[in-house]
């Protein structure tokens, strides 16, 4: 298979996967073991990474730039703060608190990640490790039909925040998706549909931008006829990925997380049957 070719499919891939709630590196892990010895992206594997990295950030950026506008005047906006306490000018506004919502969320991804980041490493070199994972995906999913919103005004506290960043962090292992797990628990923890879909996602510029800068931070080499490739498997998961995460956020409002478990069975069944597993 040509490297484009191998490209432009990877870049399919991994902008499904990366919000749809089915695990964008298990997909990874599980297209590269099929591959085997054909992969291309052996020499450049850093590049490529990083390349896909930015190419499902900058979809959730544009998707939710309405939310970053907010957030933005929301804190160049400081004349109210004279006549209120910090805490109450920080809680008062939606959009001021979402955002000491992400970084609090974003604490307990990191902790776990530099962790067990060695630990979660050895499951990128295990077929059967990650349809395992994805099996718990499976069921993390399958449970939010049982999901039921506390009130549909329910803010997000302290407690679901960072039970959604460990969930995140966990979400470090390939086959347990990131969105998948941060949804499901906002879901089964009383959040409203939309509002769980918006924090998890809004949680993933961190994630994504950080993961992106620990690919990048050793440097990175694109050897002679790379970029071609490159730019194919960036722009593939640009626009797929746009796709896979309006088509989500609709699916979450809707109440039809649950169907993605029944995929996540197929995968993990047929990835444990596969020869080379």
């Amino acid at each position: 298979m040509d490297a484009w070719l191998q490209a432009l499919l990877l870049g399919i891939i991994q902008g499904l996967t990366e919000f749809l709630p089915v695990s964008s590196s298990g997909h990874l892990v599980l297209a590269q073991s099929i591959m085997g010895e054909s992969f291309e992206f052996q020499d450049m594997a850093v590049a490529f990474d990083l390349v896909l990295h930015i190419g499902t950030l900058l979809p959730v950026l544009y998707f939710y730039r309405k939310d970053l506008e907010q957030i933005w005047y929301a804190y160049t906006d400081t004349e109210s703060l004279q006549s209120v306490g910090l805490g109450e000018w920080l809680r008062g506004n939606e959009s001021r608190w979402l955002l000491i919502a992400v970084i609090v969320g974003t604490i307990p991804t990191a902790v776990v990640g530099l962790l067990f980041k060695d630990t979660f490493e050895v499951f990128f070199h295990s077929v059967p490790a990650v349809c395992g994972a994805m099996l718990c995906t499976a069921i993390l999913l399958f449970a939010t039909r049982l999901a039921m919103p506390l009130s549909s005004h329910r803010q997000l506290g302290l407690l679901l925040i960072l039970s959604i960043g460990i969930g995140q962090g966990l979400a470090i292992t390939p086959g347990i998706s990131r969105s998948g797990t941060t949804i499901a628990i906002a879901l089964l923890l009383g959040l409203e549909r939309d509002l769980a879909a918006r924090f998890s996602f809004m949680l993933s510029i961190p994630a994504i931008t950080g993961a992106a800068i620990l690919v990048a931070k050793d440097g990175v080499q694109v050897p002679a006829g790379g970029s071609v490739a490159l730019i194919v498997g960036f722009i593939a998961a640009m626009v797929v990925g746009y796709a896979a995460l309006v088509m989500l956020v609709a699916l979450v409002k809707r109440g039809g997380l649950h169907n993605f478990a029944y995929y996540l069975l197929a995968v993990a069944t047929l990835g444990l049957l596969w020869p080379s597993a």
